[in-house]
């Protein structure tokens, strides 16, 4: 599938995740032959301003994929199970955000950065990572290449615009009643998250961890071909509306150097050095909001752990946790001529 320009469709359109591939792909000018515009049947046939011009959302089902040569799948599990295999069929290839497929070891789960092989070899889907995982793996990837992983215990610090649009929307209705002193109402969360820190991201397992926290540990030994990485993660929802941050304490296989390490992160593609603890600059939520690379800070040698560093990330989860590292897999396919699948597509 070798073109000068594409079709290309989202699937969610009207999603957060959605609204931020439709702004990258234009950004970014990647070269759109056509964006087709796919959401729910309440919303098609509504139009959505695009780069100076109206596009009418089409109705996300079965055959409309014809003549797409690429779509994002912006819309949650249900959408993918339900189309993904539709659209391959239709000689589509989709690059999927939702977890549902991330596992499949017929599915490659790929960040460019790390392992971009993935995409060389596919049957027609790639899968996309969680937001809190690939945020944290800008930082501690360069550290593995370094000096070889063993562990890591993780605690995230993510923002209400991952759960989306009507989480946003609920915590700057809180802190506008906090001001006033009216009533505060939580809706989307289970408790009010203004002037709050929420120690449950997704549902819980049997083992007492929460689905995201799974997430993290099964993609990171996934992505970094690690399969008996150990990993312990608690994940936090806090009043902040976008951009992820994540403390990490990490032991390697050999011993660490702080120099080295500042050196190794500093230069990866995906990562942004800022350390300088004693000037007060590290990494925040504000500050990569909106910027391609994570921010990276906070380095120390663990106190606790044997070969061990600890350090800090910040990244918009929208963006290389969700659309910017999908579109970024997309460049990177058509640079090197990999659109076209290379093996029959999954089937499930």
């Amino acid at each position: 599938m070798n073109k000068t320009s594409y079709v290309v469709g989202i699937v969610g359109a009207t999603g957060a995740v959605g609204q931020e591939l439709v702004r990258l792909l234009h950004e970014r000018k990647f070269p759109l032959a056509q964006l087709r515009l796919f959401a729910s049947s309440r919303s098609a046939g509504k139009t959505v301003r695009v780069g100076g011009t109206n596009l009418t959302l089409e109705e996300a089902k079965p055959g409309v994929f014809a003549g797409v040569d690429l779509a994002f799948f912006a819309a949650g599990g249900g959408v993918t199970r339900s189309l993904a295999l539709d659209a391959v069929g239709n000689g589509c290839v989709v690059i999927d955000k939702s977890s549902a497929l991330r596992m499949r070891s017929d599915v490659p789960l790929v960040i460019p950065e790390i392992n971009p092989e993935g995409l060389r070899a596919h049957g027609g889907i790639i899968a996309n990572p969680n937001c809190s995982t690939a945020v944290m793996l800008m930082g501690l990837w360069p550290l593995h290449q370094t000096f070889g992983l063993k562990r890591i215990f993780v605690s995230t610090y993510q923002s209400v615009s991952g759960t989306g649009a009507e989480a946003v929307q609920e915590l700057e209705a809180q802190m506008l009643a906090l001001v006033h002193g009216d009533p505060v109402e939580a809706k989307v969360y289970p408790c009010p998250i203004a002037q709050n820190c929420i120690p449950q991201v997704d549902t819980f397992g049997e083992d007492g961890y929460t689905g995201e926290e799974t997430k993290m540990a099964d993609e990171s030994r996934k992505i970094m071909g690690l399969p008996e990485l150990q990993v312990s993660a608690t994940c936090v929802r806090v009043p902040v509306v976008r951009a992820h941050s994540i403390a990490v304490n990490a032991e390697f296989e050999r011993p660490v150097d702080l120099a080295k390490a500042r050196a190794a992160v500093a230069q990866f593609p995906g990562a942004e050095l800022v350390d300088e603890p004693a000037e007060q600059q590290w990494p925040t939520p504000l500050a990569f909001a909106e910027k391609v690379k994570c921010g990276v800070g906070r380095i120390r040698k663990d106190s606790a752990l044997d070969n061990g560093l600890s350090f800090w990330v910040s990244g918009d989860n929208l963006w290389k946790g969700a659309a910017l590292n999908a579109v970024q897999n997309a460049e990177l396919m058509m640079k090197e001529g990999w659109l076209t699948p290379t093996s029959p597509p999954p089937a499930w």
